[in-house]
């Protein structure tokens, strides 16, 4: 399993909570079989998000669609403030039921 990380400021969390779920089916088709939306609990206008993959490669390929089709619009990431961090992670050690 790998895991497409992104983090990144926003400037308004229910804006971009809604354009992230217009993408669901993209999601999916794309390969992502789960995530988790996460917030700093000190920071209302920041969020991390984990998209996960059954492989390193769906992942960057995702990836590389997001940095072309989607962040560099303001229509289609409305409230996105800044850069996007991004890192592919790989599982290395997990609980049973986590």
């Amino acid at each position: 399993m790998a895991t497409l990380q992104i983090e990144h400021p926003v400037t308004d969390f229910n804006t971009w909570k809604a354009a992230f779920d217009r993408f669901a089916d993209v999601r999916g088709s794309s390969g992502v079989c789960g995530h988790r939306v996460m917030r700093p609990i000190d920071d209302a206008r920041y969020v991390v998000v984990d998209l996960d993959f059954r492989s390193a490669q769906a992942a960057r390929e995702f990836l590389a669609f997001l940095q072309a089709n989607v962040w560099g619009s303001a229509a289609r990431a409305p409230a996105l403030a800044g850069s996007p961090q991004t890192r592919i992670l790989e599982t290395a050690d997990m609980t049973p039921g986590s």
